[in-house]
């Protein structure tokens, strides 16, 4: 008999007979995914995972440091960065502050500062002549006074943003003034003003990045800012048709007896390749030693999220992440120019530590957040039951040398559907983006498309990241 080179094991086959006879009975209304880009940072696709599979979160990879705050106005207590690409720009605004390590004082007003970058990796601190500081406007300052704590800034994706709002940001007032946040507009996303006297959030507390972003799917803004549950540092949320009439904030919730732990800054926007998935870097904090760490969660709802605990940047990766408050995820996830194959993430280190702080660059794989892996000794995945609309299936993955992966559509009761069975697959090998599954008799899967089918993936020695039915 021939050996299958997908195949992990005869054992893993009775196994998932097994697996397959008890899901028939149970099976729910297949998943519509359309041909919408789909990936595993939870289990929505995930029927069940048998053999050595397993979901594996991954962590960034350190690049450069790319701003260090060296400026009078900057100093070590630089924080909550929010970076964005725009066209041809990549835009960067945070906090420019010095403190006292011992008494946790600022020794110089805040104010919001401003850089810019071709690439996400080398960036200028432009002279803006817009704010004065020690008798100069040669400086990079956008904002001093109200809002300049933790201003958070995007570009608006509502195609009805009038011209001198096509730029918006959110922040805290004074510590002294109005509890809340207050929104700000910009036409240019240098020059900017409040929209409103007033702040339009009131309830939650506010010392933290709260941010807030247009929805492309459900058409609304949508707001995630901190609050305390029973002494708790938590993340709540809320929803606007015109960024100044907000509903009653809901305290973000985690299926599945997540840890109730101190969430700090949370990191949350759609992800751009899939905008029906929101995804978030919560920075989790140890009032112990007052340390943090950013994590990974990811929702369907914007409510309730899937939240994974191990760290994605640990304190000692690479260097100065390990003192009070030295480890925060900046707000942003950039694709690079001309690289299909990465995105941009960024963390702080040095907090407090010397006369400045410095910003780093990490890279993640496109659509590497989690993945389903297997080593040598090989696993499987079956999906829930689904329809799509395309003509091809493709997948984000990578193979290990002596791996491969297999694809396999059955139909709702697990009987292989001919012509597209684990036999007939051409294993997938290498390291891929967007690669399409083919199978020996060269037919696409159109003919499937509409109709309840389940996937089975057989890897070894491999990861799979996303799928996508493509049309």
């Amino acid at each position: 008999m021939r050996l299958r080179a997908c195949l992990p094991g005869f054992v893993l086959a009775l196994s998932l007979i097994s697996l397959v006879s008890d899901q028939i009975a149970t099976a729910a209304q297949p998943l519509e995914i359309g041909s919408r880009l789909e990936f595993f940072v939870d289990d929505f696709l995930i029927d069940s995972l048998s053999g050595g599979a397993t979901q594996k979160v991954h962590q960034p990879t350190p690049g450069g440091v790319v701003l260090v705050t060296d400026q009078p106005w900057e100093g070590n207590t630089c924080a909550y960065y929010s970076i964005f690409r725009d066209g041809d720009i990549y835009r960067m605004y945070y906090r420019g502050s010095h403190g006292d390590l011992r008494s946790q004082k600022t020794q110089h007003p805040e104010v919001t500062c401003y850089a810019e970058s071709r690439d996400g990796v080398h960036w200028t601190k432009p002279k803006l002549g817009i704010v004065e500081w020690d008798g100069s406007k040669d400086n990079n300052i956008i904002l001093k006074g109200l809002g300049s704590h933790c201003f958070v800034a995007f570009k608006d994706a509502n195609p009805d943003a009038p011209p001198e709002a096509r730029y918006k940001g959110i922040s805290r007032g004074r510590p002294d003034g109005k509890k809340g946040l207050y929104v700000f507009q910009s036409p240019d996303g240098v020059h900017w003003s409040l929209i409103k006297d007033e702040p339009v959030i009131t309830d939650g507390a506010f010392d933290s990045q709260n941010l807030a972003f247009w929805d492309p799917v459900t058409q609304q803004y949508r707001d995630y800012h901190r609050t305390f549950t029973n002494g708790v540092r938590s993340i709540m949320t809320c929803t606007s048709p015109d960024f100044l009439t907000w509903t009653k904030p809901q305290l973000l919730q985690y299926p599945g007896g997540t840890p109730n732990e101190h969430l700090y800054t949370n990191a949350i926007r759609p992800y751009e390749r899939a905008p029906h998935i929101r995804i978030g870097f919560p920075t989790r904090y140890r009032p112990s030693d007052s340390q943090v760490e950013p994590i990974f969660m990811s929702s369907r709802d914007g409510l309730h999220f899937h939240r994974w605990n191990q760290a994605v940047i640990p304190p000692d990766a690479p260097e100065d992440r390990d003192g009070n408050r030295s480890n925060y995820m900046a707000n942003g996830l950039v694709t690079r120019p001309d690289n299909d194959r990465e995105l941009l993430v960024y963390g702080s280190e040095a907090y407090y530590e010397g006369p400045d702080s410095r910003l780093r660059y990490f890279t993640y794989r496109v659509d590497g957040f989690v993945s389903v892996s297997a080593e040598a000794n090989g696993g499987e995945l079956l999906s829930k039951p689904l329809t799509f609309s395309g003509k091809s299936l493709t997948l984000n993955y990578a193979v290990q040398k002596g791996g491969s992966v297999c694809v396999e559509l059955q139909t709702v009761d697990g009987k292989p559907i001919s012509g597209f069975s684990l036999d007939e697959c051409k294993p997938l090998t290498g390291d891929e983006i967007s690669q399409t599954v083919i199978w020996q008799s060269g037919a696409d899967v159109s003919s499937l498309a509409g109709k309840p089918v389940r996937l089975r993936f057989s890897l070894q020695s491999a990861d799979v990241y996303s799928l996508q039915f493509a049309r």
